[in-house]
């Protein structure tokens, strides 16, 4: 009689071969040196034909999680997750995205326990209507309501990966290896809070605004869209999307009356101010109705001409700041000594130390490095702060003749 592994997940195995990016089981097999037919057999039966303990410690070494993984549940949502799916992406690609993501609510969930993170602050800003119902005006007003909630004012946008921390967006940048994908948002199966995953590939600040806008987009248009209508509607829920953003980072209070007149040379001075890109803009301008059709076709070939399409002026004129909500938390765990590093990595984390590190903005090699060890000064008794001051010469300013 076969034994295998009590209590093993078929859709955890199948997750952690599309985190790394092994795009059939066939070659998962190869990589193992088993059978085809076995890795099927895991997959797609489950525990009546799961693998036996010493050959889920190899698979679990071979995809770069503890045994354990295999164990847990999946972190996976009735609710869609939004990405742009591109005709020319790669399945793999896209499979490859849906996986961090779940890892990056396992991630968030695990340090829940520990921290409080920023309660949600999403407005309801519907009013009642569908997603399907909203026209330009609507979601026009819509980013002028969500400016005023969230003190935005009307000028340019922060950091929105800074505000959709402040609001209580879990925020994640991670290379994607290919620049196909932007971005990607989901909520949490456990607590319904949105996640949020930007890639960081040939990445400038103003191209992460829109990603990062887009995708806070989402989560106030979309989050009640059920998974059947995503894939029949995301032509129009991509377009809502893209429109909200825009409106977001250039609000039609103001924006438009900085644009004297809509040439290139004036687009880029104000790519300037409002950190938006180029295209961006032009497109901004013709969805507004201030340039006509057939100039913006100019605009756009003129931009092509140029050659922008592979990179702006003053693309990098921006430090692009990593998320930092989930690497204080980390830190704040560990500094006060609440779980040490490889306790966490032997009970609370499944996946490897550097997806950890990668999923939090950490620096590599972070679970590797001891903690600093803080030392409190001890004051003597009897002894004012004023004793324990530095005692220094006063040197006067030479006087001036």
């Amino acid at each position: 009689m076969r034994i295998g592994t009590p209590g093993f997940i078929p859709a955890r195995l199948t997750e952690a071969r599309e985190a790394r990016r092994i795009a059939t089981k066939s070659a998962l097999a190869r990589r193992l040196g088993v059978s085809p037919t076995s890795v099927s057999r895991w997959e797609d039966l489950g525990a009546d034909q799961s693998p036996d303990y010493s050959t889920l410690v190899r698979v679990a070494g071979e995809l770069g999680v503890r045994p354990e993984f295999f164990l847990r549940p999946p972190y996976h949502s009735e609710r869609p997750t939004f990405l742009r799916s591109l005709a020319s992406t790669l399945v793999r690609d896209l499979a490859y995205q849906k996986a961090q993501m779940h890892w990056l609510q396992e991630v968030s969930f695990v340090l829940g326990h520990y921290v409080d993170l920023p309660e949600i602050d999403i407005p309801d800003v519907l009013d009642g209507a569908t997603y399907g119902e909203l026209r330009d005006e609507d979601i026009e007003d819509i980013a002028l309501r969500l400016r005023q909630h969230w003190n935005m004012g009307e000028g340019p946008c922060g950091d929105v990966v800074v505000l959709m921390e402040r609001i209580g967006i879990v925020v994640a940048t991670i290379p994607m290896g290919t620049t196909k994908l932007d971005g990607l948002c989901s909520w949490s199966p456990v607590d319904g809070r949105p996640h949020v995953l930007l890639a960081t590939d040939k990445m400038s600040f103003p191209r992460r605004q829109m990603d990062a806008a887009h995708e806070l987009a989402h989560v106030v248009l979309h989050h009640q869209v059920p998974e059947e209508e995503f894939q029949d509607n995301l032509r129009m829920i991509e377009r809502q999307a893209f429109r909200l953003a825009s409106a977001l980072l250039m609000p039609s209070t103001t924006y438009p009356h900085e644009v004297k007149y809509p040439s290139l040379a004036m687009l880029t001075n104000l790519k300037e101010r409002w950190r938006v890109s180029i295209k961006a803009q032009i497109k901004r301008l013709s969805d507004l109705e201030i340039i006509p059709e057939e100039y913006t076709r100019q605009l756009y070939k003129l931009y092509s001409a140029k050659g922008w399409s592979k990179g702006e002026p003053l693309d990098h004129n921006w430090p692009i700041v990593a998320p930092k909500a989930l690497r204080d938390s980390l830190n704040l765990i560990v500094e006060h000594g609440v779980r040490g590093k490889a306790d966490l990595l032997a009970t609370e984390f499944t996946i490897s130390a550097s997806d950890v590190e990668s999923l939090c903005s950490l620096p590599s090699g972070w679970f590797d490095r001891e903690p600093a060890e803080v030392v409190s000064l001890k004051i003597r008794t009897g002894s004012s702060a004023a004793d324990l001051s530095p005692k220094g010469e006063i040197i006067p300013f030479p006087d001036r003749e």
